[in-house]
């Protein structure tokens, strides 16, 4: 028994009604063997039911290819019912991967032809759904046309038909333009945000769109106030704020029509100003046009005044209710914080409760927060609240908090004790949560307090005793313990309470280390150093500390064995030198990446690398149309320093200080950014030292960093060690990297980059052509 077509409804009655996976997949097969038959013997006043039923198996996942050819016929059908259908049908199963889909570029444009609204306004939504860039060229004019028409309705279509247009063919705006200029007039308030909307699409997409529509500014200015201004109507109102969407997508524009544009933001200081101080918060909708005003003020060249006026805004945001506003405010005043530092510091407080907050995206943000907030006036304050938070802050985000803190005592430590107690109470709470080099930094930081060895030493003793859990604190208390020992038995320290241990005491808590299954195998390494550098501190038998090192000599881990059975040997062997083996380490000036850049500008340039490797390198980057291979190659760097020395000594006749290089920033992506610093130095005017500065505002570590440079072959270029390969999320710590550039004929000067890294676990290229360097660097 055949059993008939089921209508629509029934259709999804029965799909609804399946019991499982089998018998949906059961009736929708059946159901579309009876629409292919349908389309087959091509009854006209029943393909747009079955159409509508395939559009449904669809939606539901189900293939419905079979049915693209239909879609076109019913497009071309003169009555309204099947054109609504076939549109919709084309909307959905068609796009720009089927050359089925310029097939009814005919009918569209038929359609378009024609007085009836609706059917316009059908072409007009599958164009703007699924028109590909060659549609939009053939279509372009008619939709032109249509943009001036008597209905609004249409009208409203043609415009949201051009914007996507000109995201498809940025070319046509110069279609568009005049056109725009007559819609501003235009009363209908969907027509209006839809040219808005328009206007903004251009501006962002073509520099002479943007420079001609900064003459409307007044002109925006005077819609926006009419809104402002002019009672609510039921029509457009939204809880109490005339059109907030109209008024938010206007501010959108003046933000991109005053960017870097002193006349165009004069214009809208004061429309700015009287939003801000009356609009109505109560509700989201105020909320919103307020934020979009935030931003406009903060992102075009406002009066000093007005941008305090916006912070302050944010900082109210700081105490609504709603969390959503409360993300949007720290968001804000995050990127604002470099900008307007001093006004956002006003808000410390209320940023600093918001730390609190148990929702985890608003305690990350809080925490970015009050980090860029630190500074000099009140690191100790700050630093306190971060640790209280660190204490209880949840497990995701005791790393950022932690290496948070660290940077910022290291930036801002107003004295060396302070700075230690900082460190130390980071690495109590959080120490398996700090950075790599934390135990390094700490380490240098002791060594170089001479006068804070003892107080160091029992600091980090008491701390050991508490929890060995802690494998950097571990790690540094051992280091100190070995260096200092001895200023740990004498027991006198003005700066802590006395503490009296015993010998016997230091050498069972290294022995619990050494045994402690918590204890990773470079700990247990720092433990032993520790304890045969306390055989020249203590002034006891040495047998125990023989006999611990001994035991070590059959270590399975291969670094502890080799270590332990060198120690042997110096107790055996060498007993005689160990006390001036093991002798208190030097001092260790602390370096930066700007200390290494002064010291090597203050060198002379080191002769050029004749390495093959490096020769292949640079001709594999061989990005730049160099001049031909008989080209003059400049001459080689000349390595003897006695031409530098001269100059240094021979003050009366040292050239002047040459001017300054404005500094520029070539790439930014994520938030890492990369900038460029020049220096040349007086003694070689031919030789230009760049620095190329890499920093990571994201929240995610920039790993695996390679900076590659080429330049034209009448330059000679050579390429220094970068300082690392990681650049650190949220502001940590720059890499950088030098370039020495001779450039002998004084030419204007080309550079290539390429950069590979890795940043939340995709693989980055880039490849770029700097050719906007200060004239500075080669005249």
């Amino acid at each position: 028994m055949v059993v008939p077509s089921l209508k629509l409804q029934d259709l999804i009655e029965e799909i609804r009604g399946a019991k499982t996976q089998a018998q949906e997949r059961e009736v929708i097969q059946r159901e579309c063997a009876h629409i292919r038959a349908s389309f087959r013997d091509g009854d006209p006043l029943q393909r747009h039911r079955q159409l509508a039923k395939l559009l449904y198996v669809h939606m539901l996942g189900y293939p419905a290819h079979f049915g693209q050819m239909e879609c076109l016929k019913l497009i071309a059908s003169p009555r309204f019912i099947d054109k609504r259908v076939g549109y919709l049908g084309a909307m959905l199963l068609l796009d720009e991967r089927q050359d089925a889909h310029l097939l009814i570029t005919n009918s569209i444009k038929n359609d378009l032809s024609q007085g009836i609204q609706a059917v316009q306004g059908l072409a007009l939504c599958t164009l703007s759904a699924m028109g590909s860039a060659e549609m939009c060229r053939d279509l372009a004019t008619e939709v032109e046309r249509l943009l001036l028409g008597p209905s609004p309705y249409v009208r409203k279509k043609a415009v949201l038909t051009a914007v996507h247009m000109i995201r498809k063919v940025p070319e046509l705006s110069d279609i568009f333009l005049p056109v725009c200029a007559k819609l501003l007039h235009e009363r209908h308030h969907g027509v209006l945000l839809g040219t808005i909307t328009l206007i903004t699409e251009l501006c962002e997409r073509s520099p002479a769109a943007l420079e001609h529509f900064r003459k409307v500014v007044p002109q925006l200015v005077r819609i926006f106030r009419t809104l402002v201004t002019t009672g609510h109507t039921t029509e457009h109102s939204i809880s109490g704020v005339s059109d907030p969407f109209l008024q938010v997508q206007i501010l959108r524009l003046l933000r991109i029509l005053g960017r870097n544009h002193e006349e165009s933001s004069e214009s809208m200081n004061d429309l700015l100003a009287q939003v801000a101080t009356n609009t109505d918060t109560s509700r989201n909708s105020g909320s919103a046009v307020l934020f979009e005003t935030v931003l406009t003020i903060m992102d075009i060249r406002s009066a000093a005044g007005l941008r305090v006026l916006a912070v302050n805004i944010l900082g109210r945001f700081l105490l609504n209710s709603d969390k959503n506003i409360r993300y949007v405010a720290l968001t804000s005043l995050l990127r604002l914080v470099q900008s307007d530092h001093s006004a956002v510091q006003r808000h410390r407080p209320t940023v600093v409760e918001c730390l609190r907050e148990p929702d985890a995206s608003l305690s990350r943000r809080a925490l970015e927060l009050s980090l860029a907030l630190v500074n000099n006036s009140n690191v100790r304050a700050m630093i306190q609240e971060l640790q209280g938070f660190l204490e209880f802050c949840p497990l995701d985000l005791r790393a950022d908090c932690a290496s948070g803190i660290l940077l910022a005592a290291e930036r801002f430590a107003p004295t060396k004790r302070w700075h230690i107690d900082t460190i130390l109470r980071v690495l109590t709470m959080a120490g398996a949560y700090v950075r790599d080099d934390a135990v390094a930094n700490l380490t240098q930081l002791i060594g170089g307090a001479q006068e804070l060895h003892a107080y160091s030493v029992r600091r980090l003793y008491s701390a050991l005793a508490q929890d060995i859990s802690q494998q950097p604190l571990v790690q540094v208390a051992a280091w100190c313990i070995g260096e200092y020992g001895d200023l740990l038995l004498e027991g006198s320290c003005e700066e802590t309470e006395p503490l009296q241990v015993e010998e016997e005491e230091v050498l069972a808590l290294l022995e619990r280390v050494l045994q402690s299954h918590m204890s990773l195998p470079a700990t247990r390494g720092y433990a032993l150093t520790a304890l045969m550098k306390l055989s020249t501190r203590l002034r006891g038998d040495n047998n125990r500390i023989r006999q611990v090192v001994s035991i070590y000599g059959s270590c399975l881990d291969v670094e502890l064995q080799q270590r332990a059975v060198e120690y042997n040997t110096l107790f055996q062997k060498y007993d005689h030198m160990r006390a001036a083996i093991l002798e208190k380490m030097p001092l260790v000036e602390r370096g930066g990446p700007q200390v290494d850049e002064e010291a090597k500008e203050s060198k002379e340039a080191a002769p050029a690398s004749t390495d093959p490797q490096a020769s292949k390198l640079l001709d594999l980057l061989d990005l730049l149309d160099g001049t031909s291979g008989d080209a003059q190659q400049p001459p080689p760097l000349d390595p003897s320093p006695e031409g530098t020395l001269i100059h240094l000594l021979d003050l009366p006749c040292a050239p002047p200080a040459l001017a300054p290089i404005p500094n520029l920033k070539v790439f930014e992506r994520e938030g890492l950014q990369l900038n460029l610093s020049f220096v040349r130095p007086p003694g070689t005017p031919a030789l230009l030292l760049i620095t190329v500065t890499a920093t990571n505002a994201s929240e995610g570590d920039v790993t695996h960093f390679v900076c590659q440079a080429a330049v034209p072959k009448s330059f000679q270029l050579q390429l220094q060690a970068p300082s690392g390969d990681t650049v650190p999320a949220q502001g940590g710590l720059p890499m950088t990297q030098l370039l020495r550039i001779l450039n002998p004929n004084k030419a204007p000067l080309r550079l290539k980059l390429r950069l590979t890294y890795n940043h939340f676990g995709q693989s980055v290229q880039e490849i770029f052509e700097v050719n906007n360097l200060p004239v500075e660097t080669w005249q």
